[in-house]
């Protein structure tokens, strides 16, 4: 019947959301950021003699989002860096870090959770990380809808619950850890669960009332509370976690030294420029900054949790059944 519930759950989802671009695909979404750069700007390379980079965004909003939100940006640096821009979509925050370990993708704007998973692995290094309202940190946001009478986590409990992706650290491991804290996981404590695999699709649905409760990006949350309050007016945030590293740009191992510095030095820049400072103000980012990888500590503080043995109300390990 759980699973029964869960897939139907899914399927209201899907069909609510479909306009909002969130697809299941196996081949990557491809679109040249170049063919939108006017060709009568004197700082233009012809295109035929330029190198190609690939840029993949993190499924942290659907893909119709990402291509609205991140279009003028990705123009912006493809004019800068002189290069073809590709960007790459998957469904996954797991299929972006293998492109990006394998070689398939040059450049990515992870999700804080995604980076600390692959870094060892993949050898992923830090560019830079967006500030926003001067800090470099981000929290979850519990988020049920406006008229429901739920207040805490714990009201939560048998209720229908939206995760974003298995790796997201806001959308599955953040909540994990409030989980674990009371003996549980989200597969236990929740009646369903789903997972939407964008930010803005887990607020969606808990504001259509699909799913009763959500753990979302919050700086999701707020630039949709600004920009687009029918997004979020019907939700409310009733927690919010500790502070986590905002979610950075980082450069694939087999990235050439010289294009990771013209990239570090285009993003911090921007805030000097005028084109670049308009981007920013829409993207609601103040500046980009050197990342500092310590900022994640409590990312990876929060792993150790998890993966650690459930443990009862008294701190004790909780028995297996």
């Amino acid at each position: 019947m759980h699973n029964f519930l869960s897939w139907m759950i899914f399927l209201a989802i899907s069909s609510l959301l479909g306009a909002t671009g969130c697809e299941k695909r196996d081949e990557p979404i491809r679109v040249d950021f170049l063919k939108t750069v006017q060709v009568e700007r004197p700082s233009e390379i012809n295109a035929a003699s330029q190198e190609e980079l690939r840029i993949a965004i993190g499924a942290m909003v659907s893909p119709k989002e990402t291509l609205s939100s991140y279009q003028d940006l990705l123009n912006y640096l493809a004019l800068k860096l002189g290069k073809r821009l590709i960007l790459v979509q998957r469904k996954t925050y797991g299929q972006i870090n293998e492109m990006l370990g394998q070689g398939d993708v040059d450049l990515a704007f992870l999700c804080s959770g995604p980076y600390v998973a692959g870094k060892d692995k993949y050898g992923f290094e830090l560019l830079a990380a967006p500030e926003v309202n001067g800090s470099h940190f981000y929290n979850a946001y519990l988020i049920v809808n406006r008229n429901s009478g739920l207040e805490r986590l714990e009201d939560l409990k048998g209720r229908t619950f939206a995760l974003t992706d298995p790796d997201s650290n806001t959308g599955y491991l953040a909540p994990a850890g409030w989980l674990k804290k009371l003996g549980t996981t989200p597969e236990e404590f929740f009646g369903s669960t789903v997972y939407t695999y964008s930010h803005d699709n887990s607020i969606l649905a808990v504001s259509k009332g699909l799913v009763e409760g959500a753990s979302v990006d919050g700086l999701i949350w707020d630039f949709y509370s600004k920009s687009n309050s029918e997004m979020t007016g019907k939700t409310r945030v009733i927690h919010k976690s500790e502070d986590f590293g905002i979610p950075p740009v980082v450069a694939g191992k087999h990235v050439s030294g010289d294009t990771k510095l013209a990239v570090k030095r285009a993003l911090f820049q921007m805030r000097e420029d005028p084109e670049g400072a308009a981007i920013l103000d829409t993207l609601m980012i103040d500046r980009f900054v050197e990342a500092n990888d310590s900022w994640y500590d409590s990312i990876r503080r929060t792993m150790q949790v998890t993966a650690g043995p459930t443990v009862s109300h008294d701190g004790l390990p909780k028995p297996k059944d």
